[in-house]
């Protein structure tokens, strides 16, 4: 049966979950697999495991469980390995690579912020800052809608003045946060956002990093902004370098 791999921590760490209850239906036991100064946190891999709310739910339980008591290094959900041999051999094979982020990370956790255009509020403030595009939306209102051309024209001028305000939003945000934080690196593209970045925090600076949200919502009310954490740092584990002659197992998130 196949393994599923839920992270990474070391051996000694204070909480690693034995018999905690994992993903799938009936949940299946985590347990622990450990080489030398490493340990993974697995469990039987359900047959035709889906990311279904319970099971990522699970998934995110176990992790936040290990993570509230020092480092891990957690995996994306859906991670597998063909079983207990092949865990212990990436673990031997990748050790020092572990212990170093394993190090790196201990006492951080991750943010992730995402932000979006409140759309009747950009588009007053876009209509406020662009004199042209103004007199043309007044005008084609006063003669009841305008000609087809000049709703064209005027729905082109809009579009990429919101684009453009789309990017002066995001470099906002992240030259506002960014500071606070260790690192930043952005999510992933196609997200329907303006921005969706991840922040590495020292875990005494969340209480900061929150405040900072919050001011950067009240100051630009045409932004939707919401942060979420804090949560194992998924986007700042970097995948160890594999010879393509070994086995393939799931890596860290990265």
């Amino acid at each position: 049966m196949s393994v599923y791999v839920y992270g990474i921590a070391r051996s000694d760490h204070p909480a690693l979950p034995e018999k905690a209850p994992g993903v799938g239906e009936p949940p299946r036991e985590v347990r622990i697999v450990r080489e030398g100064d490493l340990a993974a946190i697995v469990s039987d891999c359900p047959e035709n495991l889906r990311p279904k709310r319970r099971d990522l739910l699970a998934h995110q339980r176990v992790l936040t469980e290990v993570g509230a008591k020092g480092p891990v290094l957690p995996l994306r959900f859906g991670s597998l390995s063909d079983d207990e041999e092949a865990v212990r051999g990436v673990i031997t094979g990748h050790a020092a690579h572990y212990l170093r982020q394993l190090e790196e990370l201990d006492g951080r956790s991750e943010y992730n912020v995402k932000a979006a255009h409140h759309e009747e509020e950009v588009l007053r403030l876009v209509l406020a800052e662009d004199d042209e595009a103004r007199a043309l939306a007044e005008r084609n209102r006063a003669s009841g809608g305008g000609s087809h051309e000049d709703k064209l024209r005027l729905g082109e001028m809009l579009a990429n003045a919101v684009r453009e305000r789309e990017a002066r939003d995001a470099h906002l945000i992240e030259s506002a946060l960014a500071p606070l934080a260790k690192r930043c690196v952005p999510g992933p593209e196609g997200s329907g956002r303006l921005a969706n970045l991840s922040f590495l925090l020292d875990r005494d600076a969340s209480e900061e990093f929150v405040a900072a949200v919050e001011e950067l919502a009240r100051n630009n009310p045409h932004l939707d902004i919401r942060a979420t954490g804090p949560l194992p740092p998924y986007s700042f584990v970097d995948r160890p370098a594999q010879d393509e002659a070994e086995q393939p197992v799931a890596s860290p998130a990265g």
